[in-house]
């Protein structure tokens, strides 16, 4: 009979044993899942917060994206019908035929005075654009190129250039190289704004092609491509979206500049505006109407910038 007792005391022992350590790991995965259920209600929460800020950035854009110089960049995205750029242009446009409807003598007859010097004043912007941007361009990638040559001589001549005003620069061409080289008013005009401006896109190309991650041309050279290539199938193409909205500006203060030129009597719409002051002695209408005129076609100059980065920021806005 103890022999008996003994073997069910054992038994018992042991079944208690067993229901204890059973106890313990429902206890353990019981624990396991709400460790598991509270981790992935945090995830959950940090999502959320992250799509609420997102939103939040998103939603707190403003209609302008405001530049340096020049006047704002209108937002495409931007779906009000009155912003900065709206209100600006359609005030611009009503004071000048306000002006000139109203007080026809003398604000019309000023208007009517100008309009050949609107021409000129295009043509200068339109050729310094077309030297300036590829000269940024050579100039941004020499100052990014491991020759030690190329790239000293595209940062002295960043150096040099941005530190001579614009007008000296002007000056110097057309009136101190005379002494060797004769060349025509257009001509010391184009090329003044274009080395001038052309030292500043260089800097903006710079700053364009060193914001692609390294691993784009890591991937590219992976594939075959070599410097070339990829600098010019692979980087300049995803940089160019950084880079627009500065160039834009650029060539919307390279506009402004061109009344700089009139110190060599070119015909533009500031010395024309001059002539015509210096006749009537009229200094406030002249002028009145001079910068209004500049202000409608930076305004318009500034919209086709938006619309183009519009159009670059396609596949972006799809996502």
């Amino acid at each position: 009979m103890v022999v008996c007792d003994q073997s069910v005391s054992k038994a018992q022992y042991r079944k208690q044993q067993e229901e204890e350590e059973k106890e313990e790991e429902e206890k353990e995965e019981k624990e396991e899942q709400e460790n598991k259920e509270a981790k992935k209600s945090d995830d959950d929460d940090d999502d959320n917060a992250m799509e609420e800020e997102e939103k939040e950035e998103s939603g707190s854009k403003g209609n302008i994206v405001l530049v340096t110089e020049g006047p704002a960049i209108p937002n495409p995205w931007g779906k009000r019908l009155v912003s900065a750029w709206s209100i600006s242009l359609v005030g611009a446009i009503v004071t000048l035929v306000t002006l000139c409807t109203v007080w026809p003598d003398p604000y019309l007859d000023v208007l009517k005075f100008l309009p050949d010097g609107i021409g000129v004043t295009f043509e200068v912007t339109a050729l310094a654009i077309c030297c300036a941007v590829p000269l940024g361009l050579i100039t941004g990638l020499g100052r990014v190129a491991r020759n030690p040559v190329i790239n000293l001589a595209a940062s002295t001549y960043v150096e040099i250039i941005r530190g001579i005003p614009l007008l000296v620069q002007i000056f110097y061409i057309y009136y101190a190289l005379s002494k060797f080289l004769q060349v025509s008013s257009l001509t010391s005009a184009v090329v003044a704004i274009s080395f001038c401006y052309g030292a500043y896109m260089g800097e903006v190309f710079r700053a364009g092609i060193m914001a692609i991650p390294k691993e784009q041309t890591e991937a590219a050279r992976s594939l075959g491509f070599n410097r070339f290539q990829t600098m010019f199938y692979v980087v300049l193409p995803q940089a160019w979206r950084t880079i627009l909205p500065p160039v834009g500006n650029e060539c919307i203060a390279m506009l402004k500049d061109t009344s700089l030129v009139s110190v060599m009597a070119m015909p533009d719409l500031m010395q024309r505006g001059r002539s015509f002051a210096a006749k009537t002695y009229l200094y406030f209408e002249t002028y009145t109407i001079v910068a209004l005129i500049y202000l409608i076609i930076t305004l318009i100059l500034s919209k086709c910038v938006s619309i183009m980065e519009h159009k670059l920021n396609y596949y972006d806005r799809k996502k």
